[in-house]
């Protein structure tokens, strides 16, 4: 396919129909995030919605990693302002990704630590391998997760688990991961989950984009302690009450018939 505005040294794009497949290619270093490879993930996130793409998966390169975490060389010297740029930055990365209004799928293939988890979990929804393994170990160096991670990872697995992995730097297996809410399906291996990927975007791009667009954002508003969820939702709802998109949905309920929504 043609690059989404620009080249990219450490990720490899793939579209099959409209589902854009990300590849996250640094397998020597096990997929590590380091800050060139977070600039072009916000290069291509920021591009989705303006893209004739339905939706799009994030995968690791080979077999054995997702994300095996941040690369760690990139700060081993940095003093506390740097840190916190650091910091920020990798959380409007993953900001970006949460409220997309394109559906991102993670595919987790192996390790998924540290920035790999954090990345994960700020895709809407997330499809492990059996092997897959999952943590937060950033207090085995000295410091903790730095890209959201003390956020989402409460979020979806609850303050008491969250706490507990990472203090101790434990690491999640793939059942514990689904059986705690940390993922949404487990499959077999690695084609499996891409199958189930697909399957669950196809299945999304036959709905009503705008609907789909603003249902992540009133689910995002859960979390948001200044946005009041209900209000957000009700806008919401009148939006979609005022698209063409909802009149063709009524109809083919109505008709007996499958829709043919535009996004309009």
């Amino acid at each position: 396919m043609e690059k989404i505005n620009g080249t990219y040294n450490n990720l490899e794009l793939n579209l099959n129909g409209k589902i854009l497949v990300i590849e996250i290619s640094r397998e020597q270093k096990l997929n590590a995030l380091n800050h060139e490879t977070l600039k072009e993930l916000k290069q291509v996130i920021g591009s989705l919605e303006n893209a004739d793409v339905s939706g799009a998966i994030i995968i690791g390169a080979g077999e054995k990693a997702f994300v095996a975490g941040a690369d760690i060389s990139e700060f081993q010297k940095m003093d506390e302002e740097t840190a916190r740029r650091f910091s920020e930055a990798g959380q409007q990365v993953f900001e970006l990704i949460e409220r997309c209004h394109t559906p991102v799928i993670a595919v987790i293939n192996g390790f998924a630590l540290g920035g790999g988890c954090e990345l994960a979990m700020a895709c809407h929804l997330r499809i492990a391998v059996e092997t897959a393994k999952f943590g937060q170990p950033e207090v085995n160096l000295g410091i903790l997760p730095g890209y959201g991670g003390t956020q989402r990872l409460t979020q979806l697995i609850g303050k008491g688990r969250a706490l507990e992995y990472m203090m101790t730097a434990n690491m999640m297996d793939a059942k514990t991961a689904l059986n705690y809410g940390l993922v949404n399906h487990v499959e077999a291996n690695k084609e499996a989950a891409l199958i189930k990927a697909f399957d669950i975007l196809n299945k999304i791009s036959e709905k009503a984009p705008i609907a789909i667009g603003l249902v992540v954002d009133c689910v995002n508003a859960v979390f948001d302690g200044g946005k009041n969820g209900y209000e957000i939702e009700a806008s919401a709802f009148a939006k979609c009450c005022a698209t063409d998109d909802f009149s063709e949905g009524a109809n083919a309920f109505i008709e007996k018939r499958k829709p043919n929504f535009t996004g309009t």
